[in-house]
């Protein structure tokens, strides 16, 4: 299969003459965290991420000033919410319609990452106030920004800290994003932590799934949640429930393209020693991403995403600085 799979950048041009927007207009809702990283002998390295803030940041930085990026998510009146709202902004990221709820926190979590790069995770949410972005009264304008958009990206963290109030809501907007020509998202990100058990998690995933255009799971999650054990039978699943555009990733084996009837596996350009793995999904997803919305073909986006993926892996934490991060102007040329 050649790389003349499918280059319609997504679909969306005759959208944005709807619109009226002159690039392409990114949503990414989720949760924004504070990251404590440990670096040994008692020392902690504070940051702020989550999978979806992260692939915003990514999204920005390979796009520039081609993509607009917005990131969706509510915040607390506190000072670390301040902050992110602060850091966000730096990054060029859209920050108009994050609610701010009195009395409420962002959550934290802590890394530890093992000798060969690998991360565990421990979270602290209980006061965060991004579980309430579709429900509290100060939340309703997110519903709007996310129905005005060109695409919109979520995942299946997004849906662990949402109530089951707030997931019929969230699938509500969601279904009228789409319906409106929107291009829905989705990355199945499966923490076990944030659900009371992997069957509610598999029948909240199916749900939405059947409201996705493009989805990007790793073959790892899906192994761990629904028993799938190569990458095309994920894409195979995912096909049936609607789903047109599958991306798996496999890590140093590279993805898995799957649309159109057809598949192609894309290898990772160079293997590099991983020092840590925080946000490689979340990267790719973004490089990958901004490829296809700036009309590249899967194959190219697919590899510009792997070379994201590679150079934040041998950065620790989950944003690496900017000037190591790889920019999609490069394949523009």
């Amino acid at each position: 299969m050649g790389d003349n799979l499918n280059q319609t950048g997504l679909g969306l041009k005759a959208r944005r003459e709807r619109t009226g927007n002159a690039v392409p207009h990114v949503v990414a809702i989720g949760e924004c965290m504070i990251e404590l990283s440990d670096r040994g002998q008692g020392m902690l390295g504070l940051g702020y991420a989550g999978d979806t803030l992260n692939t915003a940041v990514y999204l920005k930085r390979a796009g520039g000033a081609q993509i607009a990026v917005d990131y969706l998510t509510a915040l607390g009146d506190d000072p670390y919410s301040d902050s992110m709202l602060a850091f966000w902004q730096a990054e060029g990221i859209g920050t108009d319609s994050v609610p701010r709820l009195a009395g409420k926190l962002p959550g934290l979590y802590m890394i530890r990452t093992d000798p060969a790069g690998e991360r565990r995770f421990l979270y602290w949410r209980s006061a965060a106030a991004a579980k309430l972005m579709f429900e509290a009264p100060e939340t309703l304008a997110l519903a709007d920004r996310i129905v005005a958009s060109d695409l919109a990206i979520f995942s299946g963290i997004t849906l662990s800290i949402l109530s089951a109030a707030g997931r019929d809501r969230f699938f509500e907007v969601l279904r009228a994003a789409r319906n409106a020509g929107a291009i829905i998202a989705y990355d199945g990100n499966y923490r076990p932590a944030g659900w009371p058990d992997a069957e509610t998690a598999r029948q909240c995933f199916r749900r939405f799934l059947t409201l996705v255009d493009v989805a990007l799971p790793s073959v790892d999650d899906e192994a761990n949640l629904f028993g799938v054990g190569t990458a095309e039978q994920v894409a195979g699943r995912l096909h049936d429930l609607g789903v047109a555009e599958v991306v798996v990733k496999q890590g140093e084996l590279g993805s898995l393209l799957s649309l159109d009837g057809r598949q192609q596996t894309v290898p990772v350009e160079s293997l590099v020693r991983p020092i840590d793995t925080t946000a490689a999904g979340d990267s790719f997803n973004a490089g990958y991403l901004a490829g296809r919305l700036r009309g590249h073909s899967p194959a190219e986006s697919a590899r510009f995403g792997g070379r994201v993926a590679a150079a934040v892996i041998q950065h620790r934490g989950a944003i690496i600085p900017l000037d190591a991060t790889p920019r999609l102007e490069n394949l523009d040329k």
